[in-house]
């Protein structure tokens, strides 16, 4: 039997839908925003503005007359995010139930219906194509594809049944950037590429840390995360491959400035030296939480210095 046979046998343990407490529902305001996940979607507004405001950089043109462009970018996106995550609470109840992580989302508890969980996900979907449809229909475009792979082949499918479903499911969290571009210049500008390949790389290392920290966690709800199905040690590498692949990537930003070049190359080399320290860590949740801290702070420090040295 394979690992990865061995690792989806676990899924025997799942709870059914059916089985949650849905009969009372009492969701208040601040469990519909946990349901929409909020950290996420405000994590990714700030590569969306990256996005639109390197867009109006590039093309020559005046950042109040893109206001509104912009504007329906950011609100756009935050709806298509917020929608699908959504969908994600209400697809993986039946699983969030057996992990400490997750275990107090609404839809597990039932504060929030089942149902009510699928609309808020359908309806805010809907309304963030739209509105991204009223800057150009490429950005619109690129959010529905960006829902798709999250919502379908990320949620629906890999994650329960492939360790790969950490690389697959970075196309759609390497999608705000691009959505941003493309709300202000549908032509997509080689920088624009760029900005994706920076958000798909950086994606492996965040959530395999993650993954390495809530590892029995996913072994026992039956998700084949890279770690449960090859282990850490296989782990380690894969994350110092995908570190490694995105500093050149970042580098290739060189026209931002001196200041920017200098400030990625540092934090890109920083961020390597940290994960292959990971090759003799003798405290392997240890140096995943490390790199999980790290990761959010090198795409924040990143694309707030991609905006500051443009303006």
């Amino acid at each position: 039997m394979s690992k990865t046979e061995t690792t989806l046998g676990a899924a025997d343990k799942v709870v059914k839908p059916n089985s949650l407490t849905e009969a009372n529902p009492a969701g208040t305001w601040r469990d519909y925003l946990t349901l929409a996940k909020m950290g996420i979607v405000i994590s990714n507004l700030i590569t969306v503005f990256a996005g639109s405001f390197l867009a109006i950089k590039y093309n020559h043109l005046l950042f109040m007359d893109k206001l509104a462009v912009l504007s329906l970018a950011v609100l756009g996106s935050a709806l298509v995010i917020a929608g699908g995550c959504s969908l994600n609470n209400y697809i993986d109840r039946d699983i969030d139930g057996l992990m400490e992580r997750t275990k107090e989302r609404p839809t597990v508890t039932g504060k929030i219906e089942a149902n009510q969980a699928l609309w808020m996900g359908i309806i805010l979907s809907a309304l963030g194509v739209i509105f991204l449809a009223m800057t150009t229909l490429t950005a619109a475009v690129f959010g529905l594809i960006g829902l798709f792979v999250y919502v379908a082949v990320y949620t629906m499918w890999l994650k329960r049944t492939h360790s790969i479903n950490t690389v697959i499911g970075g196309i759609s969290g390497a999608m705000p950037p691009l959505i941003g571009w493309a709300a202000v210049d549908p032509g997509l500008a080689h920088t624009a590429w760029i900005l994706f390949l920076i958000m798909f790389l950086w994606q492996p290392p965040h959530f395999l840390a993650l993954a390495m920290k809530r590892c029995e966690e996913y072994r026992n709800a039956g998700i084949p995360m890279l770690p449960v199905v090859s282990g850490f040690k296989m782990t380690k590498r894969q994350m110092i491959w995908y570190v490694s692949a995105l500093i050149p990537v970042s580098l290739y930003l060189y026209p931002f400035g001196k200041v920017y070049t200098i400030l990625a190359a540092i934090m890109g080399l920083c961020w390597l030296a940290l994960g292959l320290s990971g090759l003799r860590s003798t405290n392997d949740i240890k140096w995943a939480r490390q790199m999980f801290v790290y990761s959010l702070n090198y795409l924040t420090i990143l694309f707030v210095a991609m905006i500051l040295v443009n303006i």
